[in-house]
């Protein structure tokens, strides 16, 4: 069934600590079954305000797709597999945690500092489990300056040799679209989509205007036109297949 249902950032999950604070777009704090709550590919999607000095302590994943993308600030990563970076805006990464990785993702100011973190953490499920941990990372930043719709991670067969990291998903994509005022994109048409507003206002075609925080859930729907109305930054899923059991 065609479906395009708006969600307002208001109606995400809180979780807060005293130096977190997370809204979560599918239920992830507690014992869930993160298939039962998918939306297409889409299993976790968590927009999170880390502290300065403060993060995640080294705990473990399996057989999970896991992309960050840092909108403020920065994320120190280590993993069990021997890889470590610091993720700015306009860098993309991927971990595959395969067979187990344990990692630790803090933010990169010290506690001295003032400087937060805001971070989207995104999982979708791999095609095949069992596999090998690894890990990228590219700096894409000038590839988002261009007022289009820019495919960052992708396993489709389209984006081979295009977007700048792979995904083992074979039915996915992961796009961002920096946006001026007047500018607008197209979302990509597909059985499941999920377009968030990382930034800024935007008009979403027949739907009106959305904030940030707010995100729409596509179901064998898309084509519509997305206008920014400020400075906007909009990160689209497209998903080809769905998780649910």
């Amino acid at each position: 069934m065609r479906q395009v249902e708006v969600v307002p950032g208001a109606e995400r999950r809180r979780w807060r600590t005293e130096w977190l604070d997370s809204r979560q777009s599918f239920p992830v704090t507690g014992n869930f079954v993160h298939e039962d709550y998918a939306h297409g590919l889409l299993l976790v999607h968590n927009e999170d305000i880390v502290a300065p000095g403060e993060g995640f302590d080294s705990h473990q994943h399996r057989d999970t797709e896991i992309l960050t993308w840092v909108l403020e600030g920065s994320i120190v990563h280590q993993d069990s597999a021997g890889h470590s970076g610091v993720i700015r805006p306009g860098l993309a990464q991927r971990m595959s945690a395969g067979t187990g990785v344990l990692h630790s993702e803090r933010n990169g100011a010290g506690y001295r500092e003032r400087d937060r973190l805001h971070v989207v953490q995104m999982w979708i499920p791999p095609d095949t489990t069992g596999v090998a941990p690894s890990y990228q990372e590219l700096d894409i930043e000038g590839d988002l300056a261009r007022n289009a719709l820019v495919p960052v991670a992708s396993g489709l067969a389209r984006h081979r040799g295009e977007s700048a990291i792979g995904l083992g998903n074979r039915h996915a994509a992961f796009h961002v679209a920096r946006l001026d005022p007047g500018s607008a994109i197209t979302v990509p048409d597909a059985p499941y989509g999920h377009v968030f507003v990382a930034r800024g206002r935007v008009d979403y075609e027949g739907h009106g205007v959305l904030e940030q925080g707010d995100a729409v859930r596509l179901t064998a729907n898309g084509g519509h036109r997305v206008t920014a109305l400020t400075a906007a930054e909009l990160l689209i899923w497209e998903m080809h297949a769905s998780a649910r059991r």
